[in-house]
């Protein structure tokens, strides 16, 4: 549910999708307090299970997060009310008359409403993904046995004319045994994907690297499944002297070739992005929930190159290794050195790729904030100052909840970068500029400024000159 809309000149609303949907949707009844749940009905508390949501059926119209309808349509009433309250608050309306007359008192009360709805949105997101994922062994398991069930059509209509053989009855049975073993692991894990729990990595999406690591590591493991069974119905001892010689490394030098170095290249890239990090010099933050676009995509949701490239020829190659298998089951796939090494490039173009993504966000400038007709001066104390640099928004860290943990330091002072709305998005913070006030709290003279941003990285220190 969480695509982006583009703000002016920065960051998105939140990275929340069909917003004119949802918010024409649910007029009614979702607008409630944005600081603990919700009215009109709903009758939500923040943090808990809303009262009044069990009398029925969870058709949808709850907003609990204890079954995927209900945390579904939860999800979509916060986002619905969080868009109609941040529009409200760019077109200037909805200030209390308190903060009304002061430009800095009415943004840093518009800041902290907004913090805290969309705080709510992003607790209604956890849920949603929290329950969409203990859904998905479901899922997952009945692809794999639709899969095993267009495997015997095939073979039922290849079979026409050309009668049935030892082989097509190995094959059945090791995708009935593959999918036997991917059914009991995605029960085993059930709360974490199913059997995409290992494809899913430390930030929540789908690894590119490893789902093409598990490809291959199944295809392998069915081939091999494939001759024990022609091993174990083999009669003749010419027939299992055969089979035996398939599995000889020269017959499979290729695919064990492409198996050890896309397994290897899995392992180093878990290594590679921890350490980045760790390191500081790669941001990360993690999603509600993985999706399949996740292997074409970086953390913001664009298309890259490494990795489409990577899922594309290994796919390629993949293909091309199982019409072999089905042309010759007697014998380990026998890739080709051409498509093999084909495989290998990608693999290191896709590992160069994660060396050379992202990068620590820096502070190239800061400079006094000058409003039309404003004088030209000094840095003074309650003056706004303009933050310049790079990568102050980390990737897929556009939501609201995450651009509303962002801080400057000044001096020793922490200040929370306020959220400026405007009609489909924010104006600050972005990832190239970021405007906050001095406090009154920094002392006259020369002061450090340091931008720590919502993935805990923290940019270089910038010294300016905050006069009385």
């Amino acid at each position: 549910m969480t695509v982006r809309e583009t703000g002016q000149g920065g960051a998105d609303a939140g990275g929340y999708a069909d917003a004119g949907a949802y918010a024409g949707r649910y007029t009614g009844g979702a607008a409630g307090a944005y600081g603990g749940g919700y009215a009109g009905g709903h009758g939500g508390v923040r943090g808990g299970a809303p009262g009044g949501m069990h009398s029925g059926v969870h058709g949808g119209g709850c907003a609990c997060g204890d079954c995927p309808h209900g945390a579904r349509e939860g999800h979509r009433r916060a986002v619905a009310a969080f868009l109609r309250r941040r529009d409200e608050f760019a077109a200037g309306q909805g200030l209390p008359a308190a903060v009304a007359h002061s430009a800095s008192a009415s943004r840093q009360w518009v800041s902290e409403e907004l913090a805290q709805s969309a705080e709510l949105v992003a607790e209604r997101g956890r849920a949603e993904g929290k329950a969409w994922l203990a859904g998905l062994w479901r899922r997952t398991a009945g692809v794999v046995w639709a899969a095993v069930v267009l495997l015997l059509l095939g073979q039922s209509l290849t079979a026409v004319g050309a009668g049935w053989t030892a082989a097509r009855t190995a094959g059945l049975a090791a995708a009935l045994v593959v999918a036997g073993a991917l059914t009991a692991a995605s029960w085993f894990h059930r709360a974490k994907g199913g059997a995409l729990a290992p494809l899913i990595g430390e930030d929540n999406r789908l690894s590119t690297s490893r789902t093409v690591a598990g490809a291959w590591v199944l295809f392998v493991a069915y081939s091999v499944l494939v001759l024990a069974g022609r091993l174990a119905g083999a009669s003749r001892h010419a027939d299992r002297d055969a089979l035996l010689s398939g599995l000889e490394l020269a017959r499979g030098a290729g695919v064990v070739t492409v198996l050890a170095v896309v397994c290897g290249i899995a392992v180093l890239v878990r290594r590679v992005v921890g350490l980045r990090v760790l390191g500081q010099r790669l941001q990360k933050v993690p999603a509600d929930r993985p999706r399949a676009a996740d292997l074409l995509t970086d953390d913001a949701g664009r298309g890259t190159f490494a990795d489409i490239q990577y899922v594309v020829i290994s796919g390629v190659a993949l293909v091309f290794a199982a019409v072999r298998l089905a042309r010759r089951p007697d014998q380990l796939p026998d890739l080709p050195w051409g498509p093999a090494v084909v495989v290998l490039v990608s693999a290191a173009t896709y590992l160069a790729g994660k060396y050379a993504e992202g990068g620590r966000p820096v502070i190239l400038s800061v400079v006094r904030s000058r409003e039309a007709g404003d004088l030209d001066g000094p840095i003074r104390t309650g003056d706004d100052i303009e933050i310049r640099g790079a990568g102050f928004v980390p990737p897929g860290a556009q939501g609201a909840d995450r651009l509303a943990r962002m801080v400057v330091r000044v001096g020793a002072v922490h200040v929370h970068v306020p959220l400026v709305p405007v009609p489909g998005g924010f104006s600050n913070p972005t990832d190239t500029l970021l405007t906050v006030p001095v406090p009154a709290d920094v002392e006259p003279g020369r002061v450090e400024v340091q931008v720590v941003t919502a993935a805990g990285v923290e940019t270089n220190r910038y010294a300016v000159d905050v006069t009385e």
